[in-house]
Parts: structure tokens; sequence; C-alpha cells
């Protein structure tokens, strides 16, 4: 028997258990669920050793059994993937966890870790036949998909806040997206895209969740962790939360590498990072709940975040739960003065997003979650430099002469 590129058995509703055909473009199961790719892991425990992961090109595509794409001329790639996991001693002196570690998504292609879920999903979509993408964004998710959709040769139908980033949209439209702009939030672009979808055959959606690669592409976050450190977990590991991902995308890929023996011990406890201006999964899980509420009036600068209402909450949740993590919500004025500290300690310029990462492990620190012992991963999702606003000098002194 030839060796499969991808181990992909099936899809699998995340909430009701049903199985679906992964040959097919799949949306939402029926019961409204997101749906998840299943793999053979017992074919890829027989046949692949995580040793020969290192021989393979650096990029997210070294862990092709555990991703969907079918062949490797399938692969719709910018580079993508193998991001550097940097030691911050000095940031972790002053924060009072010397063991501290930043995964950067900064070097990513597109500047953000959406870059991930964009290749996967891309890749995916285009095997399948898929004529164009369409989706609803905060910004850094459309310019990449719209990136790799052009990649690809495909079609893309971008739908954003009007408050999102100008770069995003700049993004989009150097790449020939057909890009919109909507007053109100992500959840009201999510409307004018279903609502554009059926005169638009051969379009799929492909908004948070509503498609099955998107976390796929994002896993690879876990599985680069875990390589990087040797095939160890860390103790925690910080992610800024919106619809979050990134998040379940870890904890599967946790979860599948325990189940392949290549790691082994308790998984990593999950933090989900939250602005106190959005911050429905902190509210949720204050409360025990399984499920958040709709986030009124949402606002932050660490715009990539702002989701009043994630459709995966209750997979946010059980990462958080199952692990024995917790969940933060930190404040705008915080987590600016931490993104220019971060810049002045380790010469990093990170997003808002990575930066309210940096100010969660500086509150669990002093309330005593976080011990000194722990070797704790932060997640930096994008490069700083999509966000000039939040690093402009206050004064702008011109030399003497």
């Amino acid at each position: 028997m030839p060796w499969p590129y991808s181990a992909l058995a099936h899809l699998e509703c995340a909430r009701c258990g049903a199985e679906h055909d992964a040959t097919r473009v799949q949306g939402l199961c029926p019961c409204g669920s997101p749906v998840l790719a299943r793999y053979d892991l017992e074919w890829i425990a027989a046949h692949v050793h995580r040793g020969q992961i290192a021989a393979r090109p650096p990029d997210l595509w070294r862990y092709h059994e555990l991703l969907p794409a079918g062949a490797a001329d399938r692969v719709v790639s910018l580079g993508e993937g193998m991001t550097p996991l940097l030691p911050m001693p000095a940031l972790g002196k002053a924060l009072g966890v010397p063991g501290l570690l930043m995964k950067d998504e900064g070097l990513i292609p597109t500047g953000t870790f959406k870059a991930r879920g964009a290749a996967v999903g891309v890749s995916r979509a285009a095997e399948l036949g898929v004529a164009g993408v369409a989706m609803a964004t905060n910004g850094n998710a459309g310019a990449a998909w719209a990136a790799y959709a052009a990649r690809a040769g495909m079609r893309s139908l971008i739908v954003m806040p009007a408050s999102a980033p100008d770069i995003c949209h700049a993004e989009c439209s150097a790449t020939g997206a057909e890009v919109y702009l909507i007053d109100g939030t992500i959840g009201d672009a999510a409307k004018a895209v279903a609502a554009a979808l059926p005169g638009r055959p051969g379009y799929q959606d492909t908004s948070t969740l509503k498609e099955p690669y998107r976390i796929e592409g994002k896993k690879t976050m876990g599985f680069e962790i875990a390589e990087q450190l040797g095939w160890r977990l860390p103790s925690v590991i910080v992610y800024p939360t919106g619809g979050g991902v990134g998040i379940i995308g870890i904890h599967k890929a946790l979860r599948e590498l325990g189940e392949l023996g290549w790691v082994s011990g308790d998984l990593p406890r999950l933090v989900a990072v939250q602005a106190s201006g959005c911050a429905p999964i902190v509210a949720a899980f204050a409360r025990g709940a399984v499920h958040s509420e709709p986030w009124p009036d949402p606002h932050t600068v660490a715009f990539g975040i702002t989701v009043p209402k994630a459709l995966g909450d209750f997979l946010v949740l059980d990462a958080v739960y199952a692990t024995g993590g917790t969940a933060v919500a930190v404040d705008d004025d915080a987590l600016l003065a931490d993104q220019r500290e971060v810049a002045r300690l380790e010469g990093s310029l990170i997003c808002p997003e990575g930066a309210a990462c940096v100010t969660a492990v500086r509150q669990l620190r002093e309330g005593g979650w976080l011990s000194g012992d722990d070797q704790v991963v932060i997640l930096n999702t994008g490069t700083g430099l999509k966000y000039p606003q939040t690093l402009r000098p206050a004064v702008r002194t011109r030399w003497p002469g």
C-alpha cells in the first residue's frame, strides 16, 4: 500500500458527533455546529516516526499526514510555518517567569498567524473544486485568505467592519479580492456574507469555523511548539482569543500528538486571553458555563479579538476546562504599555493581541496562578507593524542642528 500524503479519514461534528464525508465541500453540521477533521492516527503511528519530521522542509506542511491536502501538488503555499520560539529572558525576569518563551507569528506570510489557516483552508478548498472563498473578518484573516486565494487562482469575497485596520483592507484590495466595509461588528459582516452566497455558485463560506480546515492550519502552532521543545510540552500556553480557532487548534494538536505517542505527560494549561472591552469567554468561564453570551458594545484596540460571540465558544471553553487552564481579561491601557515594554526589553514589535498575552502573564503571576517555575509560551499572533497607530511615538524629536 502506498503511503498517503494525508491520513484524513472523515469529518466529525464537534457537538453531535455525526460523521461527514471529507471528500465533499463541508460547512456546518446540520445541527449548526462546526465539524472537525479526523485522521487515521493508528496508521500514522505505525508508519511515521516523529524523528522523520526533522528531515522535512521547515514549513507547516512537514506534518502533512496530519493535514487535509491529498497530495503535495495540491498544496498552496507561501512558505508558512516554523516560526521561531524565542526565549524572552529580560521580559521573563521582569514578569517573574524566567522560563518565558514567545512563539512569534509576526514572521509568517501576510504578517499574522492567519496565514496558517488560509494556507490549509485554501489548499483543501481548491482541491475540492471550490471556485471562490467568501468570509467575514476583523481584517487579518481576510487579508490572509485573499492572498492565498490569489495564489491558488481563486476568487475571494471579503467583508469586514468599517473600523478594521486600513492595512487589512489595502491588502485585500491589492491581492484582487472583492472587498467591502460594513457598519457594525464581524457578526454583521457574517450576515452580509451569508446573504450574498446564494447568488454566487461555487463559492464557499470560509468564515471562522464555518469550514473544517482553518483549524487544521492553526493547530500546526501546537505541533511546532512541541517539536521546538524537543517533543516536550510547556507548562502553560497563553493565547489571545477572539473566534478561538487558534486555541481550539492547539488543543486538538496536542491531543493528536498524545494519541500518537509523540508527547507524554499532562497537556499544557491553556489560557484564553481577551480584552476587558470584549470578554465573553472570560465571563462564561467565571460562571463555569459551557457557552458564552453575546458581548454588548464590544471595543478594544486589539481588534483581532473583538468577537462578541464565537461560534466555537464551547470548544474554547472545553480546551480551557480540560487542561486546567483559565481565561483572563486585560485592559487596553495595560496591553499597550506591555506592547512597548516588550519592544524596549526584547526588541520585538508585537501586535496588540500578543501584548494582551504579556499582560495576562503579568496578572497571573501577580495573582499566584503562575509560578516562577512554570515554562510559559505566549503567542504573538502578528507583527506590530500592522498596527502603526499603537506604536506612534508620543513626541517626534528633531535633530538639534
